[in-house]
């Protein structure tokens, strides 16, 4: 017969998978008597694990939400799921400023892990390759994701501490419609009821976030994700281009990516799609022009046609060497 300890520990897991566990299920799982089971409990509850007992024709026991976290117990598939979670986690920016949490909870799953199960984490570990360096990213705090995720949630009006990327500071109020996880950085996307303006900002410069009374309706078919691509797509830079090309918006959107360049409609149809986008260079969009492979026309600014034509001079040059020419 198993120990009593080790009862105690497989009844937390049972109630732990979720739900409501009757009395004669968990005495048949346990292979104890429902007095046993109701011993058991009373173990879990003397260690602050929060079980509801729950009456009724299908009652029987449950867990409620408690004051702190009680033991835990994972699966093996679960356990790995969490540990690889948290290490594509801080690979990816999708952490707060205390990373370190996320660091000292994948010791603490690591460290009672069975030998076997870290060897099995271990294999994936050695074999798992990033396309992407790990990146340096801003990562907001804790408080502020929680505060800003809260007033989302329940569509409330947030007050805001923002610094902008030239280090002034302004408080702002928001009404808030989601946040987004772009690139390594986290963005909460609504609109500001004073400006009547749609407004998105990064919440790692977010120093401070309170919500306020009231609330507000979010509007139906909003898309936070799009909005916040849309705006970065619109963001100031040095360089306003215009591009008409013939070609679908999937096919478009293969090379110039959300992010990137806005698309629409050409007034004039017959297939074409204007796409207009803001660039600090443009060294780099004859490339992605010629990779479309499709027609396409300049609208501005003139400088891109030099580059453009300059690119083509360069290809055809290369085009006409021979593999024996020096």
């Amino acid at each position: 017969m198993a120990r009593p300890t080790a009862q105690v520990l497989t009844l937390l897991e049972l109630l732990q998978s979720g739900g409501t566990r009757t009395l004669a299920e968990l005495a048949d799982r346990l292979h104890v008597d429902p007095r046993t089971v109701r011993r058991y409990v009373a173990h879990l509850i003397d260690l602050d694990v929060p079980v509801e007992s729950v009456r009724g024709r299908y009652g029987g026991y449950r867990l409620a939400s408690g004051f702190r976290m009680p033991p835990l117990m994972l699966s093996d598939d679960e356990a790995l799921a969490v540990l690889l979670g948290l290490i594509a986690g801080r690979r990816t920016g999708l952490a707060t400023t205390t990373g370190t949490a996320s660091e000292t909870a994948a010791a603490k799953i690591r460290r009672v892990l069975p030998e076997r199960l870290a060897r099995r984490l271990d294999t994936v570990l050695d074999s798992l390759a990033f396309t992407a360096a790990p990146g340096e990213f801003a990562l907001p705090e804790t408080a502020v994701l929680l505060a800003v995720a809260d007033a989302v949630r329940h569509c409330r009006p947030v007050a805001i501490t923002y610094q902008a990327g030239d280090g002034r500071r302004s408080v702002r109020t928001l009404h808030p419609y989601g946040l987004v996880a772009h690139s390594g950085r986290w963005y909460v996307t609504g609109v500001d009821p004073e400006a009547g303006a749609d407004r998105t900002f990064r919440l790692d410069r977010i120093a401070d976030a309170r919500t306020l009374p009231g609330s507000f309706e979010r509007p139906a078919g909003v898309d936070p994700a799009q909005r916040v691509l849309s705006g970065l797509a619109g963001a100031p830079y040095r360089h306003r281009v215009r591009v008409r090309i013939q070609a679908t918006a999937e096919h478009i959107r293969s090379r110039l990516p959300a992010a990137v360049a806005e698309l629409s409609p050409d007034p004039r149809g017959d297939g074409w799609v204007r796409a207009e986008l803001r660039a600090e260079r443009l060294d780099w969009i004859p490339g992605v022009l010629a990779s479309l492979d499709r027609p396409f026309v300049i609208e501005r600014p003139d400088e891109l046609r030099g580059l453009v034509a300059a690119l083509a001079d360069r290809l055809a040059a290369s085009a006409r060497v021979t593999p024996d020419a020096t």
